[in-house]
């Protein structure tokens, strides 16, 4: 942005990348590079543990979109995580190659999500939250009655089996990863234009965003759609390293458990603490998850305590102390003075 001049001679200046963020982009394209070759030097057990850390991540920065930058706390996205692996079961039943399925039914699962965004997006706050999970229920029960899923038995992805272990978890691996990477771009490119700009002042207050000319229910679609595909990607991948599709696990309320954790471990509302709190529940899960019903307590506990003590996320946390961002989505005010405060704008 061109600095103002008259900001310029009151010693105000308006930043948006600092020579850290610029660094730390450049970190984190180089460690995507180097992850592309981890199918051929690491073994089968490391790679499907950095799959899942990429689904992990994909829903964390989802939700955090949804309802950190957006205002839309919701408590039924597994509706797209189970349909995104529901519609990758159908389509590859149908004939599709599966590794085409996974993203075929991320689109499918991402166009219904626009016409229940007519209906969910009329409501506010807590509504919203509920009216989701009440969806996630219904879809779940439909999926039921499907004769190709059995009910709560579930059926596989068996068309998967035309490849070699070897060919496929390193197939899915690097589609995890690109959707990872594609996904994350795409939310960093969004929340820096100018419709970012009017999700976050519709979060901030709705009345007023509406005031200055906000467009509000487009805005909340195109985040709504956004979050439904993402997730679904998310689904269908998980899915291709389980192979096995049951209902009840995959439209499971626990999935949107996870993100919650994540998203709150890491900071609501801030782009790198979605991807620092998959991380941490990445590393908390592979230490601690054979604890069985233990750690889902211990996960509770440290929502609610993070929740109490630390509501703006181990991230949130480093930048107010040390006024530190590597990905900012947002402008920042720095005023002069010997402290050189800054605030996002």
């Amino acid at each position: 942005m061109s600095p103002n001049p008259t900001l310029a001679s009151k010693g105000i200046s308006i930043e948006r990348w600092t020579k850290s963020s610029r660094v730390a982009l450049g970190c984190m394209a180089a460690v995507l590079a180097l992850l592309m070759f981890a199918p051929t030097v690491l073994g089968a057990g490391a790679i499907d543990r950095l799959t899942a850390l990429f689904i992990y991540v994909i829903l964390a920065a989802m939700w955090n979109a949804l309802a950190g930058f957006g205002g839309l706390v919701s408590v039924g996205q597994q509706v797209f995580f189970g349909l995104g692996a529901y519609f990758t079961i159908r389509l590859a039943d149908a004939g599709l190659n599966p590794f085409v399925a996974l993203f075929a039914a991320a689109a499918v699962t991402g166009a219904l999500s626009i016409p229940l965004s007519l209906f969910m997006l009329r409501l506010r706050g807590g509504e919203f939250a509920i009216g989701m999970w009440v969806v996630a229920e219904l879809a779940h029960l439909l999926v039921n009655l499907d004769r190709l899923i059995q009910g709560e038995t579930g059926t596989s992805l068996i068309s998967l089996n035309v490849y070699d272990g070897a060919t496929r978890r390193a197939t899915i691996y690097w589609l995890a990863l690109m959707a990872m990477a594609a996904l994350l771009g795409a939310l960093f490119i969004l929340m820096r234009s100018r419709a970012g700009a009017a999700m976050q002042a519709i979060r901030d207050n709705e009345e007023a965003a509406t005031s200055v000319g906000v467009r509000v229910i487009a805005t909340k679609r195109l985040l709504f759609v956004l979050a439904a595909f993402g997730i679904a990607v998310a689904g269908g991948l998980w899915l291709a390293t389980a192979t096995t599709f049951q209902p009840k696990t995959y439209f499971s309320v626990q999935w949107t458990a996870y993100m919650i954790f994540m998203v709150l471990v890491g900071g609501i509302g801030k782009f790198e603490g979605a991807i620092l709190g998959a991380i941490l529940f990445f590393v908390i899960e592979t230490v601690f998850g054979a604890a069985g019903v233990w750690y889902l307590i211990g996960l509770g506990a440290t929502a609610l305590i993070f929740s109490l003590y630390l509501p703006r996320g181990l991230w949130g946390e480093i930048e107010r102390r040390f006024d530190f961002q590597l990905l900012p989505v947002g402008y920042r005010l720095k005023l002069p003075g010997p402290h050189k405060i800054k605030w996002e704008e």
